[in-house]
């Protein structure tokens, strides 16, 4: 049996919720702490001296000053959207029919989809990224490639196939029928293998039928321990042409709502722009808000409600909304989720933006149990950060009178840069690399 591993450094963990606790009290920082491996299990989290002392055969990694947290996590992403990132001067309707539609009618490749996927894995891995939530095509190719990539890595993620019956082009076009057949398949062949869960998961309203959102809501009754994903309340314009083609439905949610698709399990991305009916029962039926900051300023969507939506106890994620959304780091998605409250007048706290980036997310896919922090019992997807990766971070960091000012200035001007390795199930990854380290083999 392999000896354990001990990971030294500044470690950052969260034992309570920085939007309804005080600081001090939900999170904790260690200037000299120690996080323990054993396979892929996080052990024991506590100050390195004492772990070194109780663990006298534990191979032993030392980071230095490097800020070990648990990996980020992505609640709301396209995979498929790897290669249009920002894209220039379109709204969402025009977006997908400009950008998004024309590159998704390429996935029925299954070669051109794993290229794709490694691409994808690669950067956000890069970026410190453990795991994610991906909408697919309506292409089961696309999504057997992300989960066999996903797999190959021993990666946490859910995905699902897009589905679309109306509303788009021919060629992205499937029927309730298939839409539901082809889940199930997937949902049967990949749900629970390893790593991989699955989301039933219509693209959005304007593009399903009330047949198809009828037939994933019975899909979903069926499987109730998956995930369902999708889109409420993006932009204006959308929510006026939801208004059109659901005349009967009192407003956005209920488009989902009437056909079986809200629940403790759903995620929906965006939800900028909600009715007081909609926000009360996202509340009653635990439904997940991810917000998604980069994407809603790129294109024009709105400002989140993020203090509001805390405040009347929403569970809230945060996402890169990778193509839509212009980067694939967690930290700019941090920065701009900092930028987006601040124009709404609260200055959210760097742990509150490190809470949506980890265990809020991981919390938002229902996977707190496994992820999104550091504690024993955990999955061990943690990032090591280098808090003074660039000379502007530096001559920034130098100055800082304590860690969240350090940590802030990381969050505000990190990249990649910033990502010193990854550990993913227990294995270390090098800084943008889709192999583990020989060394953790």
């Amino acid at each position: 049996m392999k000896p354990p591993r001990l990971l030294l450094g500044q470690t950052l963990a969260f034992e309570g919720d920085p939007f309804h606790q005080p600081v001090e009290e939900a999170a904790r920082w260690r200037r000299r702490g120690g996080v323990l491996i054993e396979g892929d299990r996080i052990t024991a989290v506590g100050e390195a001296d004492e772990l070194r002392a109780a663990h006298p055969r534990a191979q032993v990694q030392d980071y230095g000053d490097g800020l070990i947290s648990a990996g980020f996590v992505d609640a709301h992403a396209h995979y498929p959207q790897t290669a249009i990132i920002a894209s220039w001067g379109k709204q969402l309707i025009d977006w997908l029919n400009t950008y998004t539609f024309p590159e998704e009618m390429r996935f029925g490749d299954a070669d051109f989809a794993a290229r794709t996927a490694r691409s994808y894995f690669d950067l956000v891995t890069a970026n410190g990224t453990t795991t994610v939530a991906s909408f697919c095509t309506i292409h089961p190719e696309s999504v057997e490639a992300f989960f066999t990539e996903a797999q190959t890595r021993g990666m946490r993620v859910v995905a699902g196939k897009t589905c679309m019956d109306r509303n788009a082009p021919e060629e992205l076009l499937d029927t309730a029928q298939s839409a539901y057949d082809d889940s199930k398949r997937l949902l049967e062949k990949w749900h629970g293998k390893g790593r991989l869960g699955y989301a039933i998961t219509p693209r959005f309203s304007p593009t399903s039928t009330p047949d198809q959102l009828a037939a994933l809501g019975a899909l979903w009754a069926e499987h109730p321990e998956c995930l369902m994903q999708t889109h409420l309340s993006e932009q204006l314009p959308e929510i006026d042409w939801v208004a059109g083609l659901f005349p009967q439905a009192r407003d956005y949610l209920d488009t989902y709502e009437a056909f079986g698709l809200l629940g403790e399990n759903a995620m929906f991305g965006h939800a900028i722009h909600l009715k007081a009916r909609e926000r009360d029962r996202l509340r009653e039926t635990g439904a997940a808000l991810v917000h998604c900051p980069t994407s809603n300023t790129f294109i024009g969507s709105g400002l989140f409600d993020m203090a509001g939506l805390m405040a009347e106890g929403q569970r809230i994620g945060l996402a890169t909304d990778t193509g839509g959304g212009s980067s694939f780091s967690m930290l700019r998605t941090m920065a701009a989720a900092y930028e987006v409250a601040q124009l709404r007048g609260t200055a959210l706290h760097p742990a509150q933006l490190w809470w949506l980036a980890t265990r809020g997310a991981a919390r938002a896919m229902r996977l707190e149990d496994r992820i999104g922090n550091l504690a024993a019992g955990q999955d061990a997807d943690i990032v090591v950060l280098d808090l003074a990766s660039t000379p502007a971070i530096a001559q920034r960091a130098a100055r800082a009178a304590g860690i969240w000012e350090a940590l802030f200035a990381t969050i505000m001007m990190g990249d990649d840069r910033a990502v010193r390795t990854v550990w993913i199930a227990g294995r270390e990854y090098p800084q943008g690399s889709g192999r583990a380290s020989s060394s953790t083999q």
